[in-house]
């Protein structure tokens, strides 16, 4: 059987970029048991109320949603089920002091298999104001608006 290569994206948190400022990322593995294995692997997953908290010294992921896998019998999950992150101790107490400050939380951004294991990219960030994702928004747009002249002016050069 071949083995696994590359990065296979499952599910992605869109609205946490949105939603905070990302001051750091980290890669974790997941504790996971057979059934939620192969739902993962249907891509079936949702990031949305996700949120990580450290407790005694040890990470875990809350209420990540995935689904009980359709062939499982009594040994199936519960879908909404707390998780444990694997992280170096280091990383987990350093993520520990900064989390403790005022307007910081630890958010989960993508889910995927990296070489053929479930592994989730977590963020320590800080939550944005109202006119801060208006700010956001604005620089987006203004973006498209000049990559769209931009495009617009090659391809009269071009013609």
């Amino acid at each position: 059987m071949a083995k696994e290569k590359g990065r296979k994206l499952i599910a992605q948190n869109k609205k946490a970029r949105h939603d905070y400022h990302i001051i750091d990322t980290y890669e974790c593995g997941l504790v996971l048991t057979g059934t939620e294995v192969k739902s993962l692997r249907q891509g079936r997953a949702s990031l949305a109320d996700g949120f990580v908290q450290i407790d005694s010294h040890e990470a875990w992921l809350h209420h990540v949603h995935i689904p009980e896998y359709s062939q499982g019998t009594w040994t199936n999950h519960s879908a909404r089920r707390r998780r444990k992150l694997l992280m170096h101790r280091a990383e987990i107490e350093k993520l520990e002091s900064k989390s403790q400050e005022t307007g910081h939380t630890i958010v989960p951004l993508a889910l995927y298999f990296k070489d053929g294991r479930a592994k989730v990219e977590i963020a320590l960030a800080r939550g944005k104001k109202e006119y801060d994702k208006r700010q956001t928004m604005r620089e987006r747009q203004d973006r498209r608006e000049a990559d769209k002249v931009m495009s617009a002016v090659r391809r009269q050069q071009r013609a």
